[in-house]
């Protein structure tokens, strides 16, 4: 038999009221459409449910018997369907799992401090980033949130921008081209280093310096920034790093930005991104708002 659920709201309605009339000005209906809905009540429990006395209505014994248990299920059903309420980040008991690019790898100790401080259940596991894209990570649950350049994101990826990095040539300190009027070709006439996780030997540098007339020389592709950055710090090679994000790790590899005349690189977009199914998820939630809540502050 097909149950409708609205039987159980009237069914409730009817039960504390005792009356057609109570229960139909409870739920904003018409006595006749309340009478039709107590008759379809009777034919589902095979029970009057309830039968005039004089002047009143009463309920039957086995409308007696059921009415808590009709109560409880009505408050069970309203809870599934409420918003869920903000988790306590002290009783969180849960591992989650990141895709960071090394940029982003680089707030990873002011993110554990926070998280250790708030919810010391709560377990990071950081993966590095594969050549591929990560979106099939993100939609097998492999993966909880993704945190760095994200780009062309399936429709159930959500995304959510951090901030616009800017990424600046450096060289170790006492390169040659720390000496001397620097200009764009000497620049170009340098030897680079590429980071590209997928081992791209060219990016926006070589689109701007090509419409200059200038093109430059790759000697090879690091996966990662910081791996570039070591390369950079040991030899005349020339990289790219990024402004704040990079900033301790140009510290202490002792490098130094280049103000190269007439090279402006278009910003990096460091966004999280997750998938649909963790939209309301209140620990998810409690996760992304901390993750842009240190990334903002660390960087600032």
């Amino acid at each position: 038999m097909h149950l409708d659920l609205n039987l159980l709201t009237a069914l409730d309605a009817l039960l504390e009221e005792n009356s057609v009339t109570g229960a139909a000005a409870r739920l904003h209906l018409s006595e006749p459409a309340m009478s039709r809905t107590l008759a379809r009540i009777r034919t589902a429990l095979h029970d009057p449910v309830l039968v005039r006395s004089g002047r009143r209505m009463v309920p039957t014994p086995r409308a007696v018997e059921i009415r808590a248990e009709v109560r409880e299920l009505l408050h069970r059903a309203h809870a599934v369907f409420a918003a869920p309420a903000a988790p306590d980040p002290s009783t969180l008991d849960r591992t989650f799992t990141l895709l960071a690019s090394d940029l982003a790898v680089s707030v990873a100790a002011p993110l554990i401090g926070r998280i250790a401080a708030e919810a010391p259940g709560v377990r990071l596991r950081f993966l590095g980033e594969t050549p591929q894209t990560d979106a099939p990570a993100l939609r097998s649950g492999e993966v909880d949130l993704d945190i760095g350049v994200v780009t062309d994101p399936p429709p159930e990826i959500r995304t959510e921008v951090l901030l616009r990095e800017r990424l600046v040539p450096i060289v170790r300190a006492g390169h040659p081209l720390t000496r001397g009027r620097l200009t764009l070709r000497r620049f170009a006439d340098a030897v680079h280093v590429s980071a590209s996780r997928r081992g791209k030997l060219t990016g926006p540098i070589d689109e701007l310096l090509e419409r200059r007339g200038l093109r430059r020389r790759v000697a090879l592709a690091t996966p990662t920034y910081a791996a570039a950055m070591l390369m950079v710090a040991q030899t005349d090679l020339v990289g790219l790093g990024a402004e704040r994000f990079g900033r301790a790790t140009m510290a202490v590899l002792n490098l130094v930005p280049l103000p190269v005349p007439g090279l402006d690189l278009p910003p990096l977009e460091l966004a999280q991104a997750w998938h649909a199914r963790f939209d309301a998820d209140g620990g998810h939630r409690w996760l992304r708002a901390r993750v842009k809540e240190v990334v903002l502050t660390s960087l600032s």
